[in-house]
């Protein structure tokens, strides 16, 4: 069953005077539970594609559905309705508010839904434990490092079990060491909970952890690479030998 259909996707800014079209034409369509990165160079359209497909920015032209409903049909008040109940966002800069604990930041989705507190509290011990914060649970952003930051942000996407969750470069802010920690919890959640995550991401490594890897080059699909049965380290170099083709492509223009 595909969560996500998008057909045709052109975005284009400027005015006809100066017009730069960024994305040209794109079809994609993720599965639910499917775990997929967007990969490409810088310039290429893949940040512009995702935001598109998460209603952060709107099309010039296209149709994307999410959950059988029409997304680019939609009006503001009712696209914003759609955002809190079916999509979770994961951002490079946690987006968490200073003023809130980790637990009271986790929660925020909930807190505009009629869930009691008590099934909140559930959900939240559940999730924490997972991601393995729940003993920072009282504290300050300002007072956890940037792997727990970002962790907290995962289990805020991840609370009020959205259809799906866009993830734009969310290690691109960590070392080597808690990229893997939360690459391997957003796994771990993918698989457990069959959890649908679409994932922009610049970092081979990142992208060897998803099932399915869409390359965009200028505005267009380029390539896909699908996992299958191979071990993460065979995927990774299979990715970085294509990263190798499209970037010796665009070297030659």
């Amino acid at each position: 069953m595909n969560i996500l259909e998008a057909a045709k996707i052109h975005k284009s800014y400027g005015n006809k005077f100066n017009k730069q079209e960024v994305l040209k034409g794109l079809d994609v369509t993720i599965k639910k539970g499917e775990f997929v990165s967007i990969m490409g160079a810088s310039g290429s359209g893949k940040t512009t594609l995702l935001n598109v497909l998460s209603s952060i920015d709107k099309v010039s032209y296209g149709t994307i559905t999410i959950e059988g409903k029409e997304m680019t049909a939609m009006k503001e008040k009712q696209l914003a309705e759609f955002r809190k109940n079916h999509l979770g966002f994961i951002f490079q800069e946690y987006n968490l508010l200073d003023t809130l604990t980790v637990k009271e930041n986790i929660l925020l989705p909930l807190s505009i839904t009629k869930i009691s507190k008590s099934e909140a509290d559930d959900k939240f011990n559940t999730l924490a434990e997972e991601l393995g914060i729940y003993d920072i649970k009282d504290k300050y952003p300002n007072e956890i490092s940037g792997g727990q930051k970002q962790r907290t942000s995962a289990a805020r996407a991840f609370i009020h079990e959205p259809s799906i969750i866009f993830a734009d470069e969310p290690t691109g802010a960590l070392d080597s060491k808690s990229a893997s920690d939360l690459l391997n919890k957003l796994s771990d959640l993918n698989q457990k909970r069959n959890a649908t995550i679409l994932m922009v991401t610049h970092d081979p490594v990142a992208a060897s952890y998803c099932n399915r890897v869409i390359f965009i080059k200028d505005g267009q699909i380029y390539t896909q690479l699908t996992k299958g049965e191979e071990s993460r380290q065979n995927f990774f170099h299979a990715i970085m030998k294509t990263q190798g083709v499209l970037s010796g492509v665009q070297n030659e223009h």
